[in-house]
Formats: C-alpha cells, structure tokens, sequence
C-alpha cells in the first residue's frame, strides 16, 4: 500500500526504491561503525582520529536522512531499524574492543570502501529510471570519496 502516489511507473519505482532503501541501510551503519571506532580509537594520533571519524558520523547522518526522505517522496517507506540494517550492510564486521589508530584509520578506510563501491553501483541503476534519486547518490558518493581519500592518506 503506498500512502504517498510515486510519480515513477511501478518497474522504476522498484529498482529506485530497492537502491534507495540499501543505501539507507549502508548509511546508518556507516554512522555506526564510525560512532563505535570513534569511541574507542587509541593511539598517538587518537585526537585526530577521533574528530574525523565524527565527521564520517555527520555526512553519514545528514545523508541517510536525505535518502529515507526521498524514499518516503517517492511512496515507499524507509526501513533503518537496527535488525534490517544487521542483515542489509554492506560493511564487514567492526573491530570489538581498543582500536589502535592505525587500524581505525584502516578500517573506515575499508567500510567507506565498501559503501562507495555499492553507491556506485546505484548510481548506475538509478540513471534511466530516476535521475533526481541518481543525482543524490552522486552527492552522496562525493562526499563519501572525500572521506575515504582522507582516511587513505592518514594511513598514507
């Protein structure tokens, strides 16, 4: 049942909102997987760290945000509970426990890896079906290749 009528045909509006539901999903466990470093990040660079994880934290935010609302403009109901995001990640498993920054730095290097990579693919199948959805992946994934040039170089 939609309460809000999709201006897409309904083929469309399936691949839209199967790409906007999975980059939501990719989103909110990006937000985190960053939280959850940022707390316990240590190591002679952990001032640094810590702080850009938390701008990882905030893009990661204000973007799934921006997702789930296009999604819910569309007629489809975004899901980011914490059960559909365990099942639907496309980020691999979060260091447990003291990460030392070296491997902080490594592992969002690896998680922004991942979202990119799957972004990317969305962006691909949103073009014909939906550009508006498309051009706030694109937006998305820029910011996301900011982040991860910067953890890469962190690294160097």
């Amino acid at each position: 049942m939609y309460v809000v009528k999709s201006p897409l045909s309904d083929e469309n509006l399936k691949t839209v909102s199967e790409a906007l539901q999975g980059a939501l999903v990719d989103l909110v466990d990006l937000s985190l997987v960053a939280k959850q470093i940022h707390w316990n990040v240590v190591g002679p660079r952990f001032r640094s760290v810590h702080l850009q994880l938390d701008e990882v934290v905030t893009t990661a935010r204000g973007h799934s945000d921006t997702v789930a609302e296009r999604a819910a403009a569309l007629g489809v109901s975004p899901d980011g509970r914490a059960a559909t995001v365990a099942v639907g990640s496309g980020i691999g498993v979060t260091p447990e426990g003291w990460v030392d920054d070296a491997a902080a730095v490594s592992a969002l290097v690896d998680a922004l890896g991942a979202v990119i990579a799957r972004m990317r693919e969305r962006i691909a199948a949103t073009e014909e079906p939906d550009p508006v959805t498309q051009d706030i992946f694109i937006t998305v994934t820029a910011d996301l290749e900011k982040h991860h040039w910067m953890f890469q170089a962190a690294n160097g």
